[in-house]
């Protein structure tokens, strides 16, 4: 092996920050929708696509990659809405297996009509001209897209973490992920609650899709691999933990940065072989509760 430089292991620590950080965003939504409703959402990585590919039509329609992102959010999180309501609602209280099956359904159905749609070849988007280039620091070099993407996260689950915790609403939430018969007697209607936690979720989701499509382009089945990666990361941080998604999306996107730098042919595999050393250890996760299922 050749000799690898201080320079270029800083670079590939600050690339997977990057990547951490869409994962950050991703799984936070996972984390929040199973939380708060203890549904497994298996169609997760279909509204990271979609917030993708809503990123791209806004995009070639506006010309503006902010408004780009900024559409594709709001019109994911009204869709995830929609869904929720009149898709899972009047499933729960049933059979845990049915709200399973049926984002399970949504992970196959949504992608086959996004192709037929758009088509089987990848939808470029490209970088907001203000984010292109590197910044250097000496021998270092920075993508700006980059760095933007993780101040961005540091900023957007500062927000969202003082809103669970200061808010009316937040405080809500997080007493109905605890104990919701309890939430219930107060005379609060949690399934207005579970709506809201609901888009918020896929909200995080489709952001993430948003700010990845200028690196990886927008495709079909772009949601299938970050449905995997997000419930990896979910079950490192602890199910439920807001706090143990974040940093099992940082620990993930480090994970792969340096695997991807050393053994390429290994970078798949090496994000469960660190989901089984975690559970191993702690088979609750890094910071999931004892006893919770």
């Amino acid at each position: 092996m050749t000799h690898i430089s201080w320079d270029l292991i800083v670079m590939q620590m600050i690339m997977g920050l990057a990547l951490g950080s869409i994962f950050v965003l991703a799984a936070s939504g996972l984390s929040i929708i199973l939380g708060l409703m203890d549904v497994v959402n298996f169609a997760h990585g279909t509204f990271y696509m979609l917030g993708a590919y809503a990123t791209y039509v806004v995009i070639s329609y506006s010309g503006s990659f902010w408004v780009g992102v900024i559409s594709a959010l709001l019109l994911v999180a009204v869709l995830g809405g929609l869904v929720e309501v009149f898709t899972l609602k009047p499933l729960y209280g049933k059979d845990p297996l049915y709200p399973l099956l049926m984002t399970f359904g949504f992970s196959v159905a949504i992608p086959d009509l996004v192709k037929m749609i758009f088509g089987l070849i990848g939808k470029v988007v490209e970088y907001p001209p203000v984010l292109s280039g590197v910044l250097s620091a000496g021998p270092i070099y920075i993508s700006k897209y980059r760095l933007f993407i993780i101040l961005l996260t540091f900023f957007i689950m500062f927000s969202l973490m003082l809103f669970l915790k200061k808010s009316s609403l937040g405080m809500i939430i997080r007493a109905a992920t605890r104990d919701k018969l309890m939430v219930n007697v107060l005379g609060i209607d949690t399934s207005r609650i579970w709506t809201i936690g609901f888009m918020i979720g896929v909200s995080l989701a489709a952001l993430a899709g948003a700010l990845a499509a200028p690196m990886v382009a927008a495709v079909p089945e772009m949601g299938i691999e970050m449905t995997v990666e997000c419930f990896v990361v979910v079950v490192i941080g602890g199910l439920g933990s807001l706090g143990g998604a974040i940093f099992g999306g940082l620990l993930i996107g480090q994970i792969v940065s340096f695997v991807s730098l050393f053994a390429p042919e290994y970078t798949s595999v090496s994000i469960f072989c660190g989901m089984a050393a975690v559970l191993l250890w702690r088979p609750r996760g890094l910071f999931g509760e004892e006893g919770r299922v």
